[in-house]
């Protein structure tokens, strides 16, 4: 897809602190908890609920009521005379909503429409569903079962692997080896570093924090996440020590990402409302072209090359052009790759780290990385970005964007 008509306003977008499984999150409901952080993150900057005409919705792991999706998550922030779509594509989720709100402002703007999208995605992978599958011709009518997230990790019923197998694929036929992995992923832990300085100044450009969490009443304040919670601190000898996942494998737990809870919004709309809703008018941010990919079967790592590709092409620039590059590596493998294939040095991408650091909330992934994009366009003097992700089923999104400052 090539946009043409689609804008974000500066500082239109918003994002969470990552928690780590089984943490500060664990306990809350994602829809709810999106709609609590929306509310603020609108009235933080001054935009009204009631300027919405769609909502687009990204969810990967069913939560209890969400069958309603879009229509609950709008009611919920005030915007009860709004609706829209429940769309999940695993960890392509916060690309696709971006695209899809971009084909709506294409196909509506043309016939006079005024369109303010809001796309949000919310996952936690936190005590995720149990599910019971009736099947009368089970044994004695016995059922089939299915633990959504972990069961999904470990299996794709067509590639028939797990995803750290599709890692490991992609490093033996590419030889990538042990230590470029740890090299890697101490390379993309600095960068989170930076992200730190002067009390978190970057991350505080686009975060909804401190988030008091409460109990399931809402009365007792549990914790205070000011920032990302279970990045924890790596070194080359902490590296080395730990042992491959798989036995005659290369991938530790050391250089893979961990599942997380979390949520984001961007707002997508027309140039000239994106003027009226931004920080700042002189910032213009375009939403130009959406890309993916298909690998072949067990070498999902791979996927983010022709879809970062595919994605460049309809923008119509090269990567040479692109100042600033953010992608989804829930392994070092990814980036290894990406950087041989795509000509790139590692240390010119994922500035300020990435999920490989603090982690996957599977939909909300995505999304937080255009907007980490845009930020650090912004920080830069304007120009090209590109994000590009791997995903579930050996697929992989990719979305740029141009700021002009």
């Amino acid at each position: 897809m090539f946009f043409q008509k689609s804008y974000i306003p500066y500082g239109g977008y918003w994002s969470t602190p990552f928690c780590r499984w089984q943490g500060s999150f664990a306990h809350l409901n994602a829809v709810p908890f999106a709609a609590e952080i929306a509310m603020r993150a609108l009235e933080e900057r001054n935009i009204s609920s009631q300027v919405f005409n769609s909502l687009y919705f990204g969810t990967t792991v069913p939560q209890m009521h969400s069958f309603y999706g879009g229509p609950w998550l709008s009611g919920l922030i005030g915007a009860e005379t709004i609706t829209g779509p429940i769309i999940g594509q695993a960890c392509a989720t916060g690309a696709r909503v971006m695209a899809l709100a971009g084909f709506d402002l294409e196909t509506s703007v043309g016939a006079g429409e005024e369109r303010v999208i809001l796309t949000i995605t919310a996952d936690r992978c936190s005590n995720g569903p149990h599910i019971y599958y009736p099947n009368p011709m089970g044994p004695g009518g016995t059922g089939d079962k299915e633990d959504w997230v972990l069961d999904n990790f470990s299996h794709d019923p067509f590639a028939k692997n797990a995803m750290i197998e599709t890692a490991e694929n992609v490093a033996k036929e590419a030889g990538i080896t042990r230590e470029e992995q740890d090299e890697m992923t101490l390379l993309r832990h600095h960068q989170y570093d930076d992200a730190l300085k002067d009390d978190a100044a970057y991350l505080r450009r686009f975060m909804v924090m401190p988030i008091e969490v409460k109990d399931a009443r809402g009365r007792k304040v549990l914790a205070t996440v000011d920032g990302d919670e279970g990045v924890f601190p790596t070194t080359v000898e902490g590296l080395a020590r730990l042992k491959p996942v798989q036995e005659g494998g290369t991938v530790t737990y050391g250089t893979q990402t961990y599942p997380a809870d979390g949520n984001c919004g961007i707002v997508v709309t027309t140039r000239e409302k994106a003027r009226e809703l931004s920080r700042d008018p002189k910032v213009e941010i375009q939403l130009l072209s959406f890309g993916e990919a298909r690998a072949k079967k067990g070498y999902m790592a791979q996927a983010i090359v022709p879809a970062a590709r595919q994605a460049l092409a309809r923008a119509g620039i090269s990567i040479e052009e692109v100042q600033v590059i953010k992608t989804h590596n829930p392994f070092a493998v990814n980036d290894i790759y990406f950087c041989r294939e795509m000509g790139l040095k590692p240390e010119v991408m994922n500035n300020y780290g990435s999920s490989l650091i603090w982690g996957h909330p599977q939909g909300p992934t995505g999304h937080r990385l255009i907007i980490e994009v845009i930020e650090e366009l912004i920080l830069v003097g304007g120009g090209y970005g590109l994000f590009v992700g791997c995903a579930a089923g050996d697929t992989g999104a990719g979305i740029v964007v141009k700021v002009t400052d």
